[in-house]
């Protein structure tokens, strides 16, 4: 389940990498696809065991628990949050990972009776609210400083391979903190429950969202890259070297942000600049409809789950 939640991962926020690069005509989607799958892999090798502590610990103290009882919450847990990532993939939408599963081990830990650091969910839930709007004021910002300095400073004929190459690092970037970020949502219950040392774990859940990416990653990149704004180029490059910046601050702390809300908060910042008309309201209503949903369901379907689960060991003990 730990490598399902990682290919569920992989197909809903690939978009989130160079899902804007699409959108504007820079790269094309199977392009797209390589450079997530490598840079993302090299974010969750070489990064991704910050975030994975938090994830395996840092709510519910697995290692502290009954080993079997660890295992059956760590189960539940992948459970809940792949099956609402698989759904809202399917949708098309563009939701948080890393809310998934923190609902689902939240959801798991309450149904144990296990203790739950409040604390450390708190933490979590004010970051996730300052990450968009985070991202949206880094977007607003570069993208008033860089329209500026590139149409004044660079030669009209050397604008567009610029723009290309910087807007294909920046995707890189975001990739990269991407991959260092999200990986602990597949991998942090299989840490926490001791089924896999970090490293091994990084390394496998790395593997399961190249392949999510592969095969579904596609759907959520048509609604990052052209449905929320039309993104020119310099939009394109500024909202992704928002996003990027602002999930591997994140990271470094440990914390499990969403990189959906990140790109999707610097789209909405890019947009800002030109005025409000150039942005779909009702495609980013319906993504923070999803937003607030996320934890709560994903938290609901691994309670149950694992309500399930202690009734029948009840009856078979």
């Amino acid at each position: 389940m730990g490598l399902a939640v990682g290919w569920s991962i992989g197909a809903n926020d690939a978009a989130n990498s160079l899902g804007t690069a699409v959108g504007s005509k820079v790269l094309t989607l199977k392009q797209a696809i390589v450079l997530i799958v490598i840079f993302g892999f090299l974010g969750a090798f070489l990064q991704g065991s910050y975030v994975t502590k938090t994830i395996g610990k840092g709510i519910v103290p697995m290692d502290q628990l009954d080993k079997n009882l660890a295992m059956y919450l760590a189960l539940v847990a992948a459970f809940g949050a792949c099956a609402w990532v698989v759904l809202a993939t399917y949708w098309k939408m563009p939701i948080s990972t890393s809310h998934s599963i923190v609902g689902a081990v939240a959801g798991g830990g309450l149904a144990l009776g296990a203790p739950i650091k409040w604390k450390v969910l708190l933490d979590i839930f004010i970051c996730w609210i300052f990450t968009p709007v985070g991202a949206a004021v880094l977007g607003y910002i570069f993208y008033r400083i860089f329209k500026n300095i590139f149409y004044r400073l660079i030669p009209r004929k050397y604008l567009k391979i610029t723009f290309t190459a910087l807007i294909i690092l920046s995707g890189c970037y975001v990739a990269y903190s991407w991959g260092a970020n999200d990986v602990a949502n597949a991998t942090g219950v299989m840490v926490g429950a001791g089924i896999l040392s970090p490293k091994i774990s990084v390394i496998l859940g790395g593997i399961a969202i190249i392949i999510g990416i592969v095969t579904w990653g596609y759907k959520v990149i048509e609604t990052i890259g052209s449905e929320i704004t039309n993104l020119l180029p310099i939009m394109a490059f500024s909202a992704q070297l928002a996003s990027a910046i602002n999930v591997h601050i994140y990271t470094v702390f440990g914390i499990p942000v969403s990189t959906s809300h990140s790109i999707v908060g610097a789209i909405f910042g890019v947009g800002l600049v030109r005025g409000l008309r150039v942005l779909n309201i009702g495609i980013i209503r319906e993504m923070v409809v999803c937003w607030l949903a996320t934890p709560f369901i994903s938290g609901i379907i691994s309670f149950l789950a694992l309500k399930v689960i202690l009734m029948f060991l009840k009856i078979g003990g």
